[in-house]
């Protein structure tokens, strides 16, 4: 099962140059769900297609267990990934979600060609609010791959459900 969306694409962006590109191979499963007409207009829509996908491997979102802390890092994953593209990448293009046999593998499209960046560490002990919204999405997720093309990127994130 996947919900799966994408935007048609606006145009080169040539202000954006690629600083790097990473690919990585995904796997691809059959079942499907009928694209919507528009990606999710905020993070929050975004859980919300993720958790209604969710609810379809787990049957219930409800308790405190070990499938609950699953749920929630796939949540912020989904939750970093959609923010990072519209505060970061020139807005969201592309959104899907689906159910392989590794777990929940969450792909976002964006309108910059600039890779995510890991912050460095702050000097002389000062603490930075933000910016750990990348480290978050690498440590949770069993895998991560970065696209770029001519008008964008892609960024692909699996997160295992066991």
């Amino acid at each position: 099962m996947s919900i799966d969306h994408e935007v048609p694409d606006q145009g080169p962006h040539p202000e954006d140059a690629p600083a790097e590109t990473h690919t990585a191979a995904t796997r691809e499963t059959a079942a499907t769900v009928s694209p919507e007409s528009s990606v999710p207009p905020t993070p929050a829509a975004a859980r919300a297609e993720v958790t209604k996908l969710l609810s379809s491997h787990f049957c219930y979102l409800e308790g405190e267990g070990a499938d609950d802390v699953v749920v929630a890092d796939a949540l912020l994953v989904t939750t970093e990934l959609v923010t990072n593209a519209y505060r970061h990448g020139g807005g969201l293009t592309r959104f899907s979600a689906e159910l392989t046999d590794e777990g929940l593998s969450i792909a976002v499209g964006d309108a910059s060609t600039r890779t995510p960046v890991v912050p460095d560490d702050d000097v002389g002990g000062a603490s930075r609010a933000g910016g750990y919204g990348w480290l978050l999405v690498r440590r949770l997720a069993a895998r991560v791959s970065v696209t770029c093309h001519q008008t964008g990127k892609d960024i692909t994130a699996l997160v295992e459900l066991t």
